[in-house]
């Protein structure tokens, strides 16, 4: 990209201007970030190492934990860094590969709480054929599925940010690199791409959430023909994937399907499913399971009791 452009260079603006802001911003996504990645990290370690959750629905959670991690530090340790620096700078080719990546494990979690989903209203309205339909076998499959489909997604996002031209101004209104953003910057009409990117991640999301919400809506229907206990615990199993996914999609859904701005607000909204969502979900998991808690419990009781040895 450097051969075909003047700029090869990029200077981020970033969240705020104030440096006494940014000292205490460093400090608190610093946190979030750590929270982000041992909250999500126990998770996956919890559901590979304890025997009593090899369960389909644990065997997607752990993946879907696996994900945030790389989500949010796709975008996280740069936006950290940069919160000290006096200029934020990164080269064109980092850009266009945070793009990917932020691109690639988004769509990926969107594809994971999708499978997440038809997991439950498997469980729920077909019980009998439960182990049938989800062995371990379709499990990979639709795993190794969502990962395919947020790389095919991410590649057309980056066939189109590779087909254009910068050449100055290279100041990105932005605390990361996004489309948009970037967008602004080059020397040709963009429309045509911004149409590509609206259909290629603002209706995909919409409509992956409305597919979402279909699910549940059938899943709660059928949830009176069970007994009260039953569907008590598939409702704390359902809220809990429901809270992640309008914490994941609302966000998202806001930025994505409507025309691009450069509001302080907009920047806000994007630090809270690139930096907060990842870290709530490991929350909100824990503490609406019993199970995970209970696993967590004998995991750490293990290891301390190793320790003492």
């Amino acid at each position: 990209m450097a051969n075909t452009n003047n700029v090869t260079e990029l200077i981020i603006v970033g969240l705020f201007q104030d440096p006494e802001v940014q000292r205490v911003c460093f400090v608190v996504f610093l946190l979030v970030y750590l929270a982000t990645v041992v909250g999500n990290g126990l998770i996956v370690l919890t559901v590979n190492v304890s025997k009593s959750l090899h369960s389909p629905m644990y065997f997607f959670l752990s993946y879907l934990s696996l994900v945030e991690i790389t989500y949010s530090s796709t975008v996280v340790p740069k936006f950290i860094t940069d919160l000290l620096a006096k200029i934020k700078t990164i080269s064109l080719e980092g850009c266009v590969a945070q793009i990917f990546f932020f691109h690639f494990f988004g769509v990926t979690e969107i594809f994971l709480l999708t499978v997440m989903a038809y997991d439950r209203y498997v469980a729920i309205c077909k019980p009998l054929h439960y182990t049938t339909i989800m062995n371990r076998s379709m499990c990979h499959l639709l795993v190794a599925g969502s990962w395919l489909g947020g790389f095919f997604h991410s590649m057309v996002q980056i066939i189109i940010t590779l087909q254009l031209s910068f050449c100055g101004p290279n100041v990105i209104d932005h605390y990361f690199c996004d489309l948009h953003p970037l967008f602004k910057l080059a020397c040709t009409d963009t429309s045509v791409e911004g149409v590509i990117v609206l259909a290629n991640s603002g209706l995909f999301s919409i409509f992956s959430f409305l597919l979402l919400v279909s699910s549940y809506i059938v899943i709660l229907f059928n949830l009176r023909n069970h007994s009260a206990e039953g569907r008590r615990k598939a409702l704390s199993t359902c809220a809990s994937h429901i809270m992640v996914v309008l914490l994941f999609f609302g966000p998202a859904i806001f930025l994505y399907m409507r025309p691009p701005s450069t509001f302080t607000e907009d920047k806000l909204v994007a630090v809270f499913y690139t930096v907060v969502t990842p870290m709530l979900n490991p929350i909100i998991y824990t503490l609406r399971n019993a199970e995970v808690k209970n696993a967590m419990r004998k995991l750490w009781g293990k290891k301390v009791n190793s320790g003492m040895e």
